[in-house]
């Protein structure tokens, strides 16, 4: 998901730890929930579930992930998608073919009893759908945690209320946030920790990165960064075959990116792309505003209705509560 553009960022990515993360954060909601959903699961793949069949995994990273946000003096607004935009469509078609081929192979992965198989398929079936999203702005609401919701593209959202100095910086996987013209973005805060990928255990920490380091680093202007993604391919568009960010990088730099258009793909007309990343579609009206949590709606909603552990939701609020150095959590923000 996203545009490929790790291989020219590696030098830019900064480690950093929790502790240096206080402040106010656009987290991408639907990024943030499709890394819930995929990574926790059972061993067979099987997603978290009440005795009703209900799905809680996306319920139990968003509250504990959420909760230690705010451990960590980060404030945070879950910006969740709108309506995609046209360009998109090629894309999200993709996509659903990808996970309903895993959906049918994680079936019979389990029933023939292959658990590593099972996982894999699980995995790649996740989707986030309007139930998932609508229980997770409960929750949200629950915590008083603010969330809005885009009118498209959440990161461009994101990346609008950063520019704007109503948020310290976004929350992202993925790169496009950068295209969007994101200052500052953070990665790995929903997959921070120890996790086992291709049969090995690695230690995944958050790491920032500055759109203008990246630019002057790389000499190029925020417009090149987008040439260079429509030459990979971005979610609006195939790209050409054969160019990787290196070859990009050098396209761009030679001022050749028409050129390479108007020879590996004629009939591409790249304005699209481009005007949609330098001016998405987002809104100005929104409240960013945190409101005391809930306790007693919290438990009704985790360990009432889906059944979560009372024990583990009451430590959660009792650390809340010791990291502000109060009884109560009436001035948490």
């Amino acid at each position: 998901m996203g545009v490929a553009l790790r291989e020219v960022l590696t030098d830019y990515k900064v480690p950093v730890g929790w502790d240096s993360l206080s402040g106010t954060a656009a987290i991408d909601g639907n990024n943030a929930l499709y890394q819930f959903l995929t990574i926790i699961r059972q061993q067979d793949g099987t997603p978290l579930m009440n005795s009703e069949g209900k799905v809680t995994s996306h319920l139990s990273g968003l509250f504990f992930r959420t909760a230690r946000f705010l451990e960590y003096g980060i404030k945070p607004v879950y910006v969740f998608d709108g309506k995609p935009p046209d360009l998109k469509s090629t894309t999200i078609a993709k996509r659903r073919e990808i996970r309903d081929k895993a959906g049918t192979a994680w079936k019979v992965a389990r029933e023939e009893g292959d658990v590593a198989e099972s996982y894999k398929q699980a995995r790649a079936s996740t989707r986030v759908d309007e139930w998932i999203l609508s229980s997770s702005k409960e929750l949200l609401t629950c915590m008083g945690i603010p969330f809005v919701d885009a009118p498209s593209e959440g990161e461009a959202q994101a990346a609008f209320m950063v520019r704007k100095g109503d948020l310290d910086f976004s929350v992202s996987q993925d790169y496009d946030s950068l295209l969007f013209g994101v200052p500052v973005l953070v990665r790995n805060l929903a997959v921070s920790g120890k996790r086992r990928i291709r049969g090995r255990t690695i230690t995944v920490e958050p790491e920032k990165l500055y759109l203008s380091k990246i630019l002057e680093g790389l000499g190029i202007s925020r417009e090149n960064l987008i040439e260079m993604s429509i030459l990979i391919g971005t979610d609006f568009n195939a790209g050409i075959k054969g160019i990787g960010p290196k070859t990009a990088l050098k396209i761009v730099r030679n001022n050749a990116f028409q050129e390479t258009l108007d020879e590996k793909a004629p009939d591409f007309d790249p304005e699209p792309v481009i005007d949609f990343f330098r001016s998405p579609p987002v809104t100005e009206k929104y409240d960013i505003s945190w409101q005391n949590p809930d306790e007693s709606a919290l438990r009704d909603l985790l360990c009432s209705r889906y059944e979560f552990s009372a024990e583990r939701v009451d430590a959660v609020l009792t650390k809340m509560r010791t990291t502000a150095g109060q009884k109560t959590l009436d001035h948490w923000f």
